[in-house]
């Protein structure tokens, strides 16, 4: 369905997988964030099934089509200059998005495993950027300033997988916390019995149908509420 699409990005050009919804109707955008294995098929399905669901919706190439790196990579991806240089990606991303004649409305975020804490702290970066969804991010979050600058009225919603600690753990309560202290809101899902990745049907050892199917229809209801 979508297609490979080149953009000015921060200081220089940008690339990501485009998907618009076959009506052709002027329709909110949202940002998909990548795990740390890139943009995988995994990843672009999800971008279309945004465009089935009636969003324009991008995914970034932060790898600029390099191979996955190590599976520690995630833990090194939340160091604090990465993590805002990135986030400057992902703004950069929102107003090409904006720019289109497709897209109408605001634009949400939504991210995976580490893209997950970057959908979050991107939001600090963009004023176009209202609402993120988080699934199950990763952490620690030790690259991420206590002090959250720009999420008022805006809202967050974070999808907590049993293995990593449910919304209990106390980064997710922290994440919490900077949120509503900057003037937003955050939803924290619990999903009991769920791996890390409970999302991802391409890794059938996590994957959970039921999980999935829940986490999909909330994203779209916060979308739908707050970027029309």
């Amino acid at each position: 369905m979508g297609e490979m699409v080149t953009y000015r990005g921060d200081g220089g050009t940008g690339e990501g997988y485009l998907a618009i919804p076959a009506t052709g109707a002027a329709s909110p955008a949202v940002i998909v964030i990548q795990d740390w294995w890139g943009l995988v098929p995994h990843i672009r399905s999800v971008v279309d099934r945004f465009a089935e669901a009636g969003f324009v919706a991008l995914a970034p190439d932060f790898r600029h089509g390099e191979p996955a790196g190590k599976p520690s990579e995630p833990r090194r991806l939340l160091n604090g200059p990465q993590m805002d240089e990135t986030a400057r990606e992902i703004a950069a991303a929102a107003d090409y998005l904006a720019g289109r004649v497709e897209v109408t409305g605001k634009v949400g975020c939504a991210g995976f495993c580490a893209g997950a804490s970057l959908a979050l702290w991107a939001a600090n970066f963009s004023d176009r950027i209202v609402a993120t969804a988080a699934f199950y991010p990763q952490l620690p979050w030790e690259g991420m300033r206590t002090e959250w600058t720009d999420y008022a009225g805006k809202e967050a919603l974070v999808h907590c997988s049993e293995a990593d600690g449910t919304s209990a753990d106390p980064g997710v309560q922290a994440v919490r916390r900077a949120i509503e202290n900057s003037g937003g809101s955050c939803q924290l899902h619990d999903y009991p019995g769920t791996a890390h990745a409970f999302f991802n049907e391409d890794r059938p050892e996590k994957f959970d149908q039921r999980a999935a199917t829940s986490a999909w229809a909330r994203t779209l209801e916060l979308f739908r509420a707050k970027l029309g």
